[in-house]
């Protein structure tokens, strides 16, 4: 089973607006609201792909009451637990003119620890060997940085594979855990070396950094340009695929259901790593954070292109 954990979720407004222009009055000529967060976007796409999951979360308020209610419609099983105050509304501006994405994001309230604690009972008692468990995000104020590690730790003592998408100190902190995937991309991976990784012999070289951690994959995403991957004694350059861009939200959360998909499906390697393309492709095609159908990613996959390189 997939698990997939948003501590700060979100209800994600998209506008696009062609030529946005800071300072100015802008019209919007499209508009869609999407609940959001990176472990809920993992799970609606695992659900679009005809894989099932469970979001683990916490929300609150009027929004959150709106982001259940709207993944209850999409068949989606959720497992929330309530806080305090209102779980927070972002902003995405799509510029269909020049081809950006700017995201205004809030920082969301404050969790308990108690609360969090309950979460994190919640999904242990529901763990079995090789589920896999997915922590990806922000986490609200004053959620202490290591809870990534601290939560893969117990996750992985129930013999689960924790797949691990975050930034700064919760990368940082979270690397210390031992997860069994790792997906940052090249910004988050200088930022855990600690200087520019220019060449794709420097990402290399961070890549094996974290498999030397313990980590069993570890994927570094570089956006159109598509994405490295790498195991203990293998690599391999895999190309991005050039399809016509709606909005990149959400395209790491797509290549990461990809992956935990293609995980619990056993794919082979190869395979592997052409379906999270083409999903990640499939994804950026779409308005928001909206998941792509599946017959997209299969009309994409014939033009997957990976290729072994020397780790």
């Amino acid at each position: 089973m997939i698990y997939t954990v948003t501590l700060n979720p979100a209800l994600d407004k998209t506008v696009e607006i062609s030529g946005f222009a800071p300072g100015q009055v802008n019209r919007i000529h499209a508009l869609r609201t999407d609940p959001g967060g990176k472990g809920i976007n993992v799970s609606k796409v695992v659900q679009s792909l005809g894989g099932q999951s469970t979001a683990f979360g916490i929300l609150a308020g009027q929004t959150g009451r709106e982001i259940e209610k709207a993944l209850a419609a999409e068949g989606i099983s959720c497992c929330f637990s309530n806080g305090a105050g209102q779980t927070r509304c972002n902003l995405k501006i799509v510029d269909t003119l020049n081809g950006t994405t700017t995201d205004i994001n809030e920082p969301g309230a404050p969790i308990s620890v108690q609360t969090l604690q309950e979460l994190l009972q919640k999904l242990l008692q529901r763990l079995c060997p090789e589920d896999i468990v997915v922590l990806s995000g922000s986490v609200p104020p004053q959620t202490p940085e290591d809870i990534y590690a601290s939560w893969t730790q117990a996750c992985g003592k129930k013999g689960a594979k924790v797949f691990l998408d975050a930034d700064g100190p919760l990368l940082q902190n979270g690397i210390r855990g031992i997860p069994w995937l790792v997906k940052p991309n090249r910004a988050e991976l200088e930022a855990w070396m600690g200087h520019p990784l220019e060449t794709e012999a420097s990402l290399l070289e961070a890549g094996r950094a974290l498999l030397q951690q313990g980590i069993s994959q570890v994927v570094i995403s570089l956006g159109a340009e598509g994405a490295l991957f790498l195991w203990d004694e293998e690599a391999y350059r895999g190309w991005g695929i050039s399809v016509p861009v709606r909005s990149t939200v959400g395209a790491g959360d797509s290549m990461m259901a990809a992956l935990a998909l293609g995980t619990q499906y056993k794919l082979e390697k190869n395979q592997l790593m052409k379906f999270a393309l083409a999903v990640s492709a499939a994804n950026v095609m779409c308005s928001g954070t909206q998941a792509a159908d599946l017959d997209v990613v299969q009309e994409l996959l014939p033009r997957a292109r990976v290729e072994r390189i020397a780790l």
